[in-house]
């Protein structure tokens, strides 16, 4: 005989499915009519008078003036920058909130707000419609972002996006460990880490990407990756 919890999680179960689905197809139809964007990680964490918080913000205002929407995290710090100079720009500012236990709550310069309750639909969301990904200094959210990413450019589950990291300080030694742990342990292929633009100028990021958007071609390719 059945005990009562596993009553309960056969019964619940089912319907997390329908939940899941859910946050699926809202997501999908409202990004699907953003156009091209750029993600840009970076922590919660970082003040307003911080440095990386004045690059976000530029660097995010330069992306829209060029009709490219800024999607982040939508929560504070450097998600707070991004979305906040993507709307000084005039563009779209998209802030994919998660809903946390204590640390996120979402910011007031997200234009088109979006709130997920799982991790990994949220992280699709990310990636699907975003034609390259800019990584300021962060914590372990953005490491695991800057990883998942990565992986999906060098197993070639996504095109050959921009990957571009702000912070050579904040950057180098992980740079520096990957070349000597993992490339040349073979745990990686040589020219992995080349996959990686390091660079402190924000104008830079975005000829990068405008670069991309030149070179690749016709848009609706953008579209067909991930699901």
């Amino acid at each position: 005989m059945r005990n009562q919890n596993t009553f309960g999680f056969t019964k619940e179960e089912p319907w997390r499915v329908f939940r899941i689905m859910a946050e699926f197809v809202d997501s999908f139809e409202t990004l699907s009519e953003v156009g091209h964007a750029v993600t840009i990680f970076g922590s919660a964490r970082t003040p307003r008078t911080d440095h990386y918080y004045q690059m976000a913000l530029e660097v995010a205002r330069k992306l829209a003036q060029h009709n490219l929407a800024v999607i982040t995290g939508g929560g504070p710090g450097i998600m707070e920058a991004a979305n906040r100079g993507a709307t000084l720009g005039k563009g779209k500012s998209v802030g994919l909130n998660i809903e946390l236990p204590r640390e996120q709550t979402g910011n007031r310069y997200a234009n088109i707000p979006i709130h997920f309750h799982y991790f990994f639909s949220r992280k699709v969301c990310f990636v699907k419609y975003s034609v390259g990904f800019i990584f300021l200094p962060g914590g372990f959210g953005t490491l695991d972002e800057l990883f998942e990413v990565v992986t999906l450019v060098q197993t070639e589950r996504i095109q050959k996006f921009p990957l571009i990291l702000f912070g050579r300080e904040y950057w180098h030694g992980l740079l520096h460990w990957g070349k000597v742990t993992l490339e040349k342990g073979g745990f990686i292929s040589p020219g992995d880490l080349d996959l990686l633009t390091l660079t402190e100028e924000p104008q830079e990021a975005v000829d990068l990407i405008l670069d991309y958007q030149r070179r690749v071609s016709p848009p609706e390719q953008f579209a067909q990756r991930l699901v």
